[in-house]
């Protein structure tokens, strides 16, 4: 017969795990490896759940780059991202030839599908919403994969005069849009990987780039803007189907780097003019209306730092300041434009922040941003970019990280 004392005991037991289920452990971020799947950011109060397997390599998209395709129903959200068995390159290196399948995660359920089986590489984060597709690349050829069937087609084929490819889907999702520039580029990458070397490479050498669009439906490829400048981060806008911003690429503190242009028209316009030596404006984004440009703004560089946003259709500038620490590589906006969210910066990086180790969450506040901190960086290596972005109901933020060896996935909560 049991003791009074050993039911007491398994009541116990009974109470801690159910505490367990309902509350995650409070641990401080990264110092297991493994972490578990849920816990609580003992740092910060706010809660983390990995959203990915950790026998893969996870990356999800860059921070411009719509990862979300609505539910259908109460199914749940879907996000699509990049999965390897092999652990990928940094941030600082051109990754080439890097192999990698794109999978999607049920952000309700989150069972994880695998969409792509290529034999060769793939490159582009390019979702359709409406369309409920994801568009890449391989080699030449430029295919679309239903994410509800995983079904998959041949959308067109480059011609060989175009050494380049696609990166972004306009609002209307007819048409695709990318860069391309001369075989010279690509020399250069393959022979100076790493990116503190092709950086200004790149952009001195002056060679010929192009905008190109490809017509889903009609599959006729228009080039639409040429120049020796250096073109990089093509962007359509998330509500003009016909507006395209892209930057010139390079050293910030030597160029006038973000640029919008009418496809049917052809002549881009600057977005920001410096106005100071060394002056650097960049990491450029749209706001979700497709109204506002937000960037990263150092007057000068590595002195004074904003998070500002030009109207499109006025030009006004309006700017929210940050505190050194909280610089940010990326800075990402809300659903609801009310929030914005950054991924911090280590101290190798422009801002040389000391304690910039963190994802933060901003809220504007006159003219500037008064943060909280979500996540504690301080054992992720920063040669991997965290890059940001909002669920689609504003509930999370979602980065990447490599605290627990190989880059996976996570989802912080907003609210504590």
């Amino acid at each position: 017969m049991m003791s009074s004392s050993g039911y007491l005991l398994i009541l116990l037991l009974f109470f801690f795990q159910c505490c367990n289920h309902e509350k995650p452990p409070v641990l401080e971020t990264g110092f297991l490896k493994p972490m578990p799947v849920v816990w609580t950011d003992k740092d910060t109060g706010h809660k983390i759940r990995r959203l990915t397997d950790t026998a893969n390599d996870n990356r999800s998209f860059y921070f411009h780059n719509n990862p979300f395709i609505p539910a259908k129903g109460d199914e749940g959200d879907i996000m699509v991202f990049y999965g390897s068995r092999n652990r990928g390159l940094s941030d600082r290196w051109h990754r080439g030839t890097e192999f990698r399948q794109l999978y999607t995660i049920n952000l309700n359920t989150f069972e994880i599908n695998r969409l792509t089986g290529n034999t060769g590489p793939i490159f582009g984060e390019i979702v359709g919403k409406k369309r409920r597709e994801v568009f890449y690349q391989s080699r030449d050829s430029i295919f679309a994969t239903s994410v509800d069937s995983r079904d998959t087609r041949l959308v067109f084929v480059l011609p060989d005069s175009i050494h380049g490819g696609i990166s972004t889907l306009n609002a209307d999702e007819n048409l695709l849009a990318g860069v391309h520039s001369m075989p010279e580029k690509y020399s250069l990458l393959r022979d100076n990987p790493r990116k503190s070397d092709f950086f200004t490479l790149i952009f001195e050498a002056k060679l010929m780039h192009s905008l190109f669009t490809v017509n889903i439906e009609t599959g006729v490829l228009d080039i639409i803007h040429s120049d020796t400048a250096w073109l990089n981060h093509v962007q359509f806008s998330p509500a003009d189907p016909y507006k395209l911003m892209f930057c010139h690429e390079g050293p910030w503190h030597k160029l006038d780097r973000i640029w919008l242009i009418d496809i049917r028209e052809g002549k881009p316009g600057l977005m920001h003019r410096r106005t100071v030596k060394n002056e650097i404006a960049g990491h450029e984004f749209f706001s979700r209306d497709g109204k506002t440009i937000w960037f990263d703004l150092q007057i000068p560089r590595a002195e004074n730092f904003y998070l500002a946003g030009v109207d499109i259709k006025s030009g006004i500038e309006k700017r929210f300041g940050l505190k050194r620490d909280e610089w940010s590589v990326h800075f990402n906006i809300s659903p609801d434009q009310k929030l914005f969210a950054g991924d911090g910066g280590d101290p190798s990086q422009v801002a040389r922040a000391e304690n910039g180790k963190w994802i933060y969450l901003f809220r504007p506040s006159g003219d500037s941003l008064k943060s909280e901190k979500l996540v504690n960086m301080k054992h992720h290596d920063y040669d991997l970019e965290p890059n940001v972005h909002f669920t689609p109901d504003g509930k999370n933020v979602i980065f990447r990280a490599n605290f627990e060896g190989k880059s996976q996935i996570y989802a912080v909560a907003v609210e504590k």
